[in-house]
């Protein structure tokens, strides 16, 4: 039978020594670094002196009025810094109060603002005693490290390690102002559109399945409208805020226009629909899957997901 080797030990300076060469070569000054950390310039030489004898490395050129690192002082120090601000993480999160009933969500902002903010408070008044922190943010989020409990994320689904449940598949739906819609050059047919502006997203990926007018024109057996005029935005919300306003016509998952639809704010001036390959999905690490918030929140958000669907206005 073979047995399990023990880990290799770390060989690791005295702390203090470490934090000594730290604030010594951040400073380039034993003072200032003696006056940082509370203690007497010779009190600092001493620690630095002893690491070097523990390594038996030079760290820095003393000179007569001033230090200078050595090669193997520079070498060390970005990671000497890099650790420090980890332990000095570490600490703050140990001293921070533990907050079992608050739950922290991560969302892009299009999802965020355009369909979740809105519904929050049915959450809050069917789970009063969960506090819901939204953190939206494009940047995947790391959920041991940024502390986050769940995930809404826009893609394939194929999230190795995590538990998965789709909340929507979408669609793509050209929307736009009811007074446009209804104006002088009214949207009867796709091909009308020859006569508007285009407003397009552009979705941060460089997946070609991703929508676009021109894939949408194709669907609707449209050829002779100019899909590549029109403004560019980044972010969903501008785009959706130019139709409300009536400022051109907009191609976006129905998804986040359907609150908009509901409202009156927008409308479908067309029936033709391009599916996507991507959808929202909820996502969250399997050991905390049947955490009581976290369990409340999936079946909360799933429940939402479905009245929206149910909701979906035809054009």
């Amino acid at each position: 039978m073979r047995v399990a080797e023990s880990p290799v030990p770390r060989r690791i300076a005295p702390l203090n020594a470490l934090r000594a060469f730290e604030a010594a070569a951040r400073h380039l000054s034993f003072t200032k670094a003696a006056e940082e950390l509370h203690v007497t310039p010779a009190a600092i030489s001493h620690q630095i002196k002893g690491l070097e004898d523990h390594f038996g490395v030079t760290l820095f050129r003393r000179m007569t009025r001033s230090i200078l690192l050595t090669d193997a002082g520079q070498r060390v120090l970005p990671l000497l810094r890099e650790g420090f601000d980890l332990l000095a993480e570490a600490s703050q999160r140990l001293a921070a109060p533990q907050r079992d009933n608050m739950l922290t969500v991560s969302a892009a902002p299009s999802i965020a603002a355009r369909w979740l903010v809105a519904r929050l408070e049915r959450f809050r008044s069917a789970e009063p005693d969960i506090d819901v922190r939204l953190d939206a943010s494009d940047r995947l989020a790391d959920f041991a490290r940024d502390g986050v409990d769940l995930a809404i994320r826009f893609g394939a689904g194929d999230y190795p390690g995590l538990h998965v449940e789709r909340l929507f598949a979408t669609t793509v739906i050209p929307v736009c102002s009811p007074s446009l819609a209804a104006g002088p050059r009214p949207l009867r047919s796709p091909a009308d559109l020859s006569g508007h502006t285009l407003l397009h997203f552009e979705w941060d990926t460089l997946d070609y399945t991703y929508p676009s007018w021109k894939m949408w024109l194709l669907a609707a057996g449209v050829k002779d409208v100019d899909y590549e005029r029109g403004p560019r935005f980044n972010d969903a919300g501008l785009v959706l805020q130019m139709a409300v306003d009536g400022h051109g016509v907009a191609l976006m998952t129905d998804v986040l226009t359907a609150d908009d639809i509901a409202a009156g704010r927008l409308v479908r001036p067309f029936a033709v629909t391009v599916p996507m390959n991507f959808g929202y999905f909820v996502v969250c690490p399997n050991d905390r899957v049947e955490a009581p918030k976290i369990k409340a929140f999936r079946a909360w958000m799933q429940a939402q997901a479905a009245a929206t669907e149910r909701a979906a206005v035809s054009p």
